[in-house]
């Protein structure tokens, strides 16, 4: 004490109200309960499920489910194996936890608890691949069979094992569970008890470990009756006002459109973040008074927020929820899964952002026994077969599970599985070894590429490095593109010139490639077919005379016709006599069409019995009419310009900067709006359009 007094003696007041709300965040401080031992419950009447096994066999019923709730492991053992050691060791196991011969019967549709026998032998395959042509090659098809091959959650049990032997000195030993009898906590345990166990038979010695004070059926009893209705009522009131109004639905940008049905396949993308980095945020933590789990959370939030333009972002979080102390040493499904609402409005500071972050998760562990299927009753979120309710990405911290002393004959590593499962968008996990942070994302291949992922493992290191430069900029100021991507966005990507003859007009086009083939079929509509000869003689015709009648540069001409050659010889004539044309829809209402004649203002209309009887007399009052019906049946029909010259317009002062036509927009937001387009951008359009799609000389 005599070394810690003069340090909090120097601190300032500031200072040691973060120590103490960092005191606080971990429960230090606070005044201890008395905690009660779990009961133990009869075995000879009905047991429960906890209200997480509960959810996930309700969860397990789906077809689409598969493996996805599968827990993969694998261990190489190197040296001299004792096999039948192992073997008892591992049925030593199954007698000692209940949880692993747990089964569910369904009874009228519920779920009921059923114990196999003690003496129930864990289920085990063995493999020798000595001589196999390719032994790598079969493990990995052997790993990938074993994690995603069922297990039936009323037969059991829900634990299997492979041992597979690779070499003459080395084994690979696969242990799969089913996630409702086990969780990451528990992977620990088994990795100790199985240690002490092969270590004390493999020297023929006795079972080495304690009895265990309770079984996992007595927390699950312990559970419903500690979650009084006092207690539920206080957690359930947090979490209603604290998810209320939550977004259903983060939408970050995707490389593809999310499946109408969730698709669970998945990847993960590692990486690292350097050792002076992980120093500098563990000061920074300490600094502000955070862990560093609040700051790296608060990082995530930031660039999710950047990504999908959201303040409002809610990350989930699973939590071991073992604060009984009769659960530590127990193998069963006890973690449970914070939901964390961050505000990211107002463009905070990162110390801002991460005492906003501090607060939430304090919050949220002060509110951590409410199962979260309790939290999905209280909330009622909205429910899509696209994606998880509440939230789609989490963060989890990774507490490296480190294995015990090993006997001196074998030597004991973890192996990486290939067990690719998502059942978020996105999950990032953190853990620290060797002084070094090292993440994870894993992501939902459904929506994302590789290549995306990794820049958003980019953006995660960049918006770290400018928390740790200066906790004082504001996160609207971080700028999370790296310069190379940057330039690719703004300038490679945008690199679409493209050559078109922006000095030229679209009927003068269309005129140029009469000339070159007169006979070729212009347009084609049903049983009847135009030649770009007859296509540009009736529309000259018809120009001459709209010419005669006024139309012109600056001018418009409205056409209310359906889609027909009749159409196109008349945009083509509008064009031709310099004017812009209106297009106007016969299906669309009398009065959007009166508003759009209205604002137009043109002294022509073009139409055919359709547009006639769209617009209505009243419409075509005080303009000039003319009808197209003669040009829409079969054959050269007599028109009130026929005798007008067949040969093409030359208007005296067109660019290709005049107006090529009006369209208006829908109004769906007030009044129409009409949309002027030039010649030029006319052509260009047409001109990709041509070398795209259609790459022929047709109309």
């Amino acid at each position: 004490m005599n070394t810690i007094k003069p340090v909090l003696q120097e601190m300032d007041a500031k200072e040691m109200d973060r120590l103490l709300a960092l005191a606080k965040s971990r429960g230090i401080g606070k005044k201890a309960e008395s905690v009660a031992a779990i009961p133990v419950v009869p075995r000879d009447g009905p047991m429960p499920l906890s209200y997480s096994q509960r959810g996930l066999w309700l969860l397990s019923q789906n077809e689409q489910a598969g493996a996805i709730y599968h827990i993969p492991g694998a261990l190489r053992i190197r040296g001299d194996l004792d096999r039948a050691a192992l073997r008892r060791s591992l049925d030593a196991l199954m007698a000692r936890h209940e949880a692993l011969r747990t089964v569910f019967d369904s009874v009228d549709g519920e779920p009921q608890v059923r114990l196999l026998p003690p003496d129930t032998a864990l289920p085990s395959v063995e493999h020798d691949l000595r001589g196999h042509g390719d032994a790598q090659a079969e493990l990995r098809r052997l790993a990938d069979a074993e994690a995603s091959a069922p297990f039936s959650l009323a037969q059991g049990p829900l634990i299997r094992s492979r041992l597979i032997r690779t070499s003459e000195d080395e084994h690979v030993l696969l242990l799969t569970q089913h996630h409702i009898v086990s969780d990451g906590w528990s992977a620990g345990v088994l990795a100790r008890e199985l240690s002490a166990l092969y270590a004390a038979f493999q020297q023929g010695q006795d079972d080495p470990l304690p009895p265990l004070p309770i079984q996992y059926p007595d927390y699950a009893a312990w559970q419903r009756g500690w979650l009084d209705a006092q207690r539920l009522s206080a957690q359930t009131d947090h979490w209603g006002q604290a998810l209320a109004g939550a977004p259903a639905l983060l939408e970050l940008p995707t490389d593809r459109p999310r499946p109408p049905l969730q698709d669970y396949s998945g990847s993960h993308l590692p990486f690292s973040l350097d050792a002076e980095l992980t120093r500098a945020l563990k000061r920074l933590s300490q600094q502000h008074g955070t862990t560093l789990f609040i700051t790296l959370l608060a990082a995530w939030a930031a660039v999710l927020a950047k990504l999908s333009g959201q303040q409002d972002i809610v990350i989930g979080t699973p939590t071991a929820n073992r604060s009984h102390p009769d659960t530590q040493g127990l193998i069963g499904y006890f973690v449970n899964t914070l939901a964390l609402r961050l505000d990211l409005a107002g463009s905070p500071t990162v110390a801002e952002l991460l005492e906003r972050a501090r607060a939430v998760v304090s919050s949220a562990q002060e509110h951590r026994d409410l199962p979260f299927e309790k939290v999905m009753e209280a909330v009622q979120p909205p429910r899509h077969l696209s994606h998880t309710p509440i939230f789609q990405v989490l963060f989890n911290w990774d507490d490296e599970i480190s294995l015990p002393a090993q006997a001196s004959n074998i030597h004991v590593t973890p192996v990486a599985t290939h067990y690719e499962v998502s059942r978020y968008d996105l999950k990032l996990n953190f853990s620290e070894r060797d002084d070094v942070l090292h993440g994870t994302l894993i992501y939902a291949t459904a929506l994302f590429d590789a290549a995306t992922v990794q820049r958003h493992a980019d953006y995660i290191e960049t918006v770290l490095r400018a928390m740790v430069a200066d906790s004082g900029r504001p996160l609207a100021a971080i700028d999370v593109l790296a310069p190379r991507e940057r330039s690719q966005l703004l300038t490679e990507w945008n690199a679409t010139e493209a050559w078109y003859p922006q000095d030229r007009s679209v009927h003068g086009l269309f005129e140029e490639q009469a000339q070159r083939t007169p006979q070729a079929p212009a347009v084609i509509h049903g049983a009847r077919t135009l030649s770009y000869a007859q296509v540009n003689e009736q529309a000259n015709r018809l120009a001459h005379r709209l010419i005669e009648l006024g139309a012109g540069a600056q001018t418009r001409v409205a056409i209310c016709a359906d889609r027909s050659p009749a159409m196109v010889i008349a945009m083509l004539a509008v064009l031709k006599s310099g004017a812009a044309y209106v297009p106007l829809d016969p299906a669309y209402p009398s009065e959007r069409l009166a508003q759009v004649l209205a604002d137009a203002a043109p002294g022509l209309v073009l139409s055919d019995a359709a547009g006639r009887a769209a617009l209505g007399e009243a419409a075509l009052d005080g303009r000039t009419a003319l009808d197209l019906e003669p040009l829409c049946g079969e054959g050269d029909a007599a028109t009130a310009w026929s005798d007008r010259p067949a040969s093409d317009p030359q208007v005296a002062g067109a660019t290709s900067s005049d107006l090529a036509y009006v369209i208006y927009t829908s109004g769906s937001t007030g009044t129409p709006k009409g949309v002027m387009v030039e010649h030029r951008s006319l052509v260009n359009f047409h001109q990709a359009m041509r070398e795209r799609i259609y790459r022929g000389d047709r109309a």
